[in-house]
């Protein structure tokens, strides 16, 4: 039986890829439990107990990282820890640097390096781009608002405004670009990205590095449908050799290690690199879907098990989010508020 702590278990209006990576290591044809790494008392994995079998708050990432680290030990001295799949950004340099150590106490990861981890930059992707032989939309990165209005007028409308790691809106005139802009500022600081909006289809890789140059597998598909929060509600599964192909050009090029969003805009024969994401999308459990269970294959990768590395899918597969209603004792809530586990 491995005990896995999973993370981003807020299945709410904006999801983290928490519940399909549980559904997904629950299917790995390994026995599992899953722990579930929650930051808030409302987050509805806490309550499914058919799929997250114990559930732990953590300490936001930003109260340091001795903290963060003491409640895994902690974590695993009552539960059990064999092996850790984070989802969420904020956390991921915590454990990334932390890696090494963890191991030494029997908790496994597979993650990108230090390095690798700064390719999700927004300004390193023209960098990325240039290496594996796609298009970037055109890019300026600025740290002022007489930069920033210098920039818009040199782009054009609709432009996307854009902060270095989090947030990204498109803005159609100077009214709605400077309130984006100044959004982004107050929350995360300069620099502030803003980038050409180019037409076409988003298209989305996800994958797992085996960081080596290979990978354990890659599922490409076509958003149908979005939320206003910009999260896919419809997909479709495709196969777009042109789009698999620069993904694994990333992979190879980069020997990315862990997992992986692959985020483009395809007009014809052109691929625009839009975003790298270090983690698996919130619609990871499509790719588990169609036969291509990636955390299941991560998992085993941490584990010192050789993965799977076919990536046989059928294009066509369509992806439908829903939500849904449960009933469950407070108690269990009172417990989360009062102990910090349930």
């Amino acid at each position: 039986m491995y005990r896995v702590g999973v993370s981003g278990i807020n299945a709410v209006d904006n999801p983290g890829p928490g519940i399909g990576i549980a559904k997904s290591v629950k299917e790995s044809g390994l026995e599992v439990k899953v722990i579930g790494f929650a930051y808030d008392a409302m987050e509805p994995g806490i309550y499914m107990d058919w799929l997250i079998d114990k559930s732990y708050i953590m300490p936001y990432p930003s109260e340091g990282e001795e903290i963060f680290i003491e409640r895994l030990l902690y974590i695993k001295s009552k539960s059990g820890l064999d092996a850790v799949i984070p989802a969420l950004d904020a956390e991921l340099p915590l454990f990334i640097k932390n890696a090494q150590k963890l191991s030494s106490f029997g908790i496994a990861t597979f993650l990108p390096t230090e390095e690798q981890f700064r390719l999700r930059s927004k300004d390193k992707l023209t960098e990325v781009a240039e290496k594996i032989e796609v298009k970037v939309p055109k890019t300026l990165v600025v740290t002022s608002y007489e930069d920033f209005v210098k920039a818009v007028e040199e782009v054009g409308f609709p432009v996307m405004v854009k902060g270095i790691f989090y947030k990204a809106y498109k803005a159609f005139n100077i009214s709605q670009a400077t309130s984006y802009f100044n959004s982004i500022a107050s929350e995360w600081g300069y620099p502030i990205i803003v980038q050409e909006v180019v037409s076409g289809e988003e298209m989305n890789v996800v994958g797992v590095g085996d960081g080596e140059g290979g990978d354990f597998g890659l599922v490409a598909i076509k958003k149908l449908w979005i939320t206003s929060l910009g999260k896919i509600w419809t997909g479709v599964t495709l196969k777009n050799e042109k789009l698999t192909a620069a993904a694994k050009r990333f992979v190879e090029a980069f020997k990315w290690r862990g997992a992986f969003e692959f985020e483009c805009i395809v007009n014809g024969d052109d691929i625009y690199l839009i975003e790298i994401n270090p983690r698996f999308p919130a619609w990871v459990y499509f790719a588990t879907g169609v036969g291509v269970n990636l955390p299941g294959r991560l998992l085993k990768a941490s584990l010192g098990i050789e993965p799977e590395r076919d990536s046989d899918y059928e294009a066509g597969k369509l992806y439908v989010r829903f939500t849904d209603d449960f009933v469950t004792d407070m108690e269990k809530f009172q417990k989360i508020v009062t102990r910090g586990e349930v």
